[in-house]
Formats: structure tokens, C-alpha cells, sequence
């Protein structure tokens, strides 16, 4: 089995895996890069094979295009998508595959997002962009929806 080249971030959140559901996968603009930064998820389509395309919007015009596609999209427990194809499966980057997902914890969720990375070189890459801090911004941003 090959290496997992993979990056972390979890928290608890104190609301109904139900409600957290719903933000995540429906409010995800609001919460899915850090402010002053914002997501433009309209191009998703919910569903495996479906388009993961997303735009940033930084704070001084700046503007970055995602391709992608979800490679599952299990209702109301995770969803993944990865950059290594396009929506028309055309092959692209690929930089990593992302995994969010949510299971019940006492009286909330266990919130869970991760990046896997097809070498060790692309993750240490990851990391020195801000994972951690780019990745607990947003879910404390999920976080401050769900339970606001």
C-alpha cells in the first residue's frame, strides 16, 4: 500500500449532525475559504461525478478559478472531490483530494475535513500554503453558522 499524504483538521460542533448538514452542504459559501476571502460553490453539482467547480474572491480583486469534480456525495455524511479531473473528466492537476465529513458526537458533530496529497512533496506544498490555519478558519466559520 502506498503512502497517505494526508492533512487534518477536526473539531466538535455543537449543534445536530442535521443542522450542520444543511450549512455544509448548502450554505457552503459562507463558510468554505476564510474571510475576507469568499467561495462562489454555484457550479456545484451535488452528486458523484458531478462538477466541483469553485471560484475565490480575495479581498483585493484577486480571483482563482477550481476545477473538479465530487467523486462521492453521501447525503447528510460526507462528501469528496478532487482537482485530478476536470467536470468533463478531462485529466488536471492533480493536487489532492478533498474529504469533509460529519458523524454525531454526544450532543453535536464531529466535524472532520481532509486533503490527500498523491506525493509527500504536494502535502509538505499544502502545508507551507496555511493548511492548518486556512482549514480551522473555515470550520470555525461552519462552526459559528451551525451553532449561531
Amino acid at each position: 500500500m502506498s503512502a497517505l499524504y494526508e492533512l487534518t483538521i477536526t473539531r466538535h460542533i455543537a449543534a445536530a449532525p442535521d443542522r450542520v448538514w444543511q450549512v455544509m452542504a448548502h450554505r457552503t459559501d459562507e463558510w468554505w475559504c476564510p474571510v475576507p476571502w469568499r467561495a462562489d460553490t454555484s457550479g456545484w453539482e451535488r452528486r458523484a461525478g458531478g462538477s466541483a467547480a469553485t471560484t475565490m474572491h480575495g479581498p483585493d480583486g484577486e480571483v482563482h478559478e477550481h476545477g473538479g469534480v465530487f467523486l462521492t456525495w453521501d447525503e447528510g455524511r460526507r462528501f469528496a472531490s478532487t482537482d485530478a479531473v476536470t467536470a468533463d473528466f478531462a485529466p488536471a492537476g492533480p493536487f489532492m483530494i478533498g474529504i469533509w465529513e460529519i458523524a454525531p458526537e454526544g450532543q453535536g458533530t464531529r466535524y472532520t475535513a481532509r486533503a490527500r496529497h498523491w506525493t509527500e512533496e504536494a502535502m509538505r506544498q499544502h502545508e507551507e500554503m496555511g493548511f492548518a490555519e486556512g482549514w480551522t478558519a473555515c470550520a470555525d466559520q461552519l462552526a459559528a453558522l451551525c451553532e449561531g
